[in-house]
């Protein structure tokens, strides 16, 4: 299992979040999302998951704050305490054991942040 872990904006669009994401998988091929429990139900969230055809892990604040981080946002620290909500999503989704396959990449018009994360089982 390969999670795209994502950390967005408000007004982040469908787009912003595919362009976060196509910087991210690379190669990869992802078989799941997973952002913060409560965004994971926005509209743009739930339009994107959707459009990709994919579906979404709802990660809790203390599951995101147990997750090592590779890259550290100050914006982040301050409104979630991690360094990076993607990062932390993508590696509790993807469970105990998990290693992060692609440190946060950041959309195009800044708004969404997207971390790739494979299970151990994979």
């Amino acid at each position: 299992m390969i999670v795209a872990g994502f950390g967005f904006r408000g007004s982040a669009s469908v787009a912003s979040l595919r362009d976060a994401l196509s910087q991210a998988s690379g190669t990869h091929s992802v078989t799941h999302l997973a952002t913060v429990n409560d965004k994971a139900n926005s509209p743009v969230f739930l339009a994107f998951s959707k459009t990709v055809g994919m579906p979404i892990a709802e990660i809790c604040a203390t599951q995101l704050t147990a997750q090592p981080t590779q890259t550290q946002s100050t914006a982040s620290q301050a409104a979630r305490h991690t360094g990076s909500v993607a990062e932390a999503a993508a590696l509790a989704a993807a469970g105990p054991g998990a290693r992060l396959l692609a440190p946060r990449s950041i959309s195009t018009d800044r708004l969404a942040t997207c971390a790739l994360a494979q299970g151990a089982s994979t």
